[in-house]
């Protein structure tokens, strides 16, 4: 086990290198430091001055790879390219364009984010999972056949349209949570039952959807009609059978989507107000904060990349007859 993860890590450092040269080129060969001035400065007709002041200031005025003019390490160290993306793979993000300290203002916000991806993520699993299994259970049936219209009916929704539906419903009209904010401590609850519960909801029909899929699939093979030649009951075979086995598949989609959790959810938290990774990224979207981007990306790909490897590992617990060399 221990020499696969010591696999699967050098595997993710080529990975990690081209997301970082793609992300470099997006920035700073495409978009050009006198283009992201321009942009920042917000006129038309700046003056070449303003723009070299603005780079000096933020240190955009430093060649792009090899800087003639430095000696020894100095030619590569005194460059964009390791100031600004090198220095990603140490956790050194650098500031945003207000000045705070990026590697901060992330420790900030992953508690609010945290706050909603785990309660929607936790409620979300238990609820399709157990809906899939119903519909799976009285497979072939009226209950099956709605359940999988609702689901479809569900999934063709945008989710934009259960954020505003629910705020208008459950914030305006009926008073019962805040529309938008975040509240300190335990008051935070608040604000946390409306966006969760409208997570919940937006996933219920492509997940139940897709686990049921995962479940009929899994009844159709030989061990559980083996089982039920042994007499056991429908019941049993689903829930100690069938259930144990789709874990495998399930846990391909679940595992991954763990590490995600902690960058937020952009459109719950912006439209929400809830100060999370979420917002972090539009907001800096918005004010055009090349650097806050540039980490959110970074760190979205290093999230994913241990997803994958969470996932291979997690096979192991649910499945004893798999193991890594």
């Amino acid at each position: 086990m221990f020499a696969y993860l010591v696999r699967r890590l050098l595997y993710a450092l080529p990975i990690l290198i081209g997301v970082n040269l793609i992300t470099f080129a997006l920035f700073f060969v495409v978009n050009t430091p006198d283009d992201m001035a321009r942009l920042q400065l917000g006129v038309k007709r700046v003056t070449p001055e303003a723009i070299a002041e603005w780079k000096a200031a933020r240190g955009y005025d430093q060649p792009l790879f090899f800087n003639p003019e430095a000696r020894g390490l100095g030619t590569v160290t005194q460059t964009i390219f390791f100031s600004k993306s090198v220095r990603l793979f140490v956790g050194d993000f650098g500031r945003a364009e207000d000045g705070r300290d990026i590697t901060r203002e992330m420790l900030n916000r992953m508690g609010p984010s945290l706050a909603i991806a785990l309660p929607t993520f936790v409620l979300g699993l238990l609820v399709t999972v157990s809906l899939a299994l119903m519909l799976a259970f009285f497979r072939a049936t009226a209950l099956d056949l709605w359940g999988v219209v609702l689901c479809v009916a569900m999934m063709s929704v945008s989710g934009l349209f259960y954020i505003i539906g629910g705020q208008y419903l459950f914030a305006k009209v009926f008073r019962l949570v805040p529309i938008s904010g975040y509240g300190v401590g335990l008051d935070a609850w608040r604000f946390l039952v409306l966006p969760v519960l409208i997570g919940v909801v937006a996933g219920i029909g492509a997940s139940t959807r897709w686990y049921r899929t995962i479940f009929l699939e899994e009844v159709g093979k030989d061990y559980v009609r083996t089982a039920r030649a042994k007499g056991l009951s429908e019941t049993w075979v689903f829930f100690r059978h069938v259930l144990k086995n789709a874990l495998i598949p399930i846990l391909t989609g679940v595992v991954v989507v763990i590490p995600s959790l902690f960058m937020g959810s952009l459109l719950t938290e912006s439209f929400f107000g809830i100060p999370g990774l979420g917002s972090y990224t539009i907001d800096a979207i918005q004010a055009q904060d090349f650097a806050v981007v540039r980490a959110m990306v970074f760190v979205g790909s290093v999230l994913y990349i241990l997803g994958l490897i969470l996932t291979d590992i997690s096979y192991t617990l649910v499945d004893p007859r798999i193991r890594f060399a």
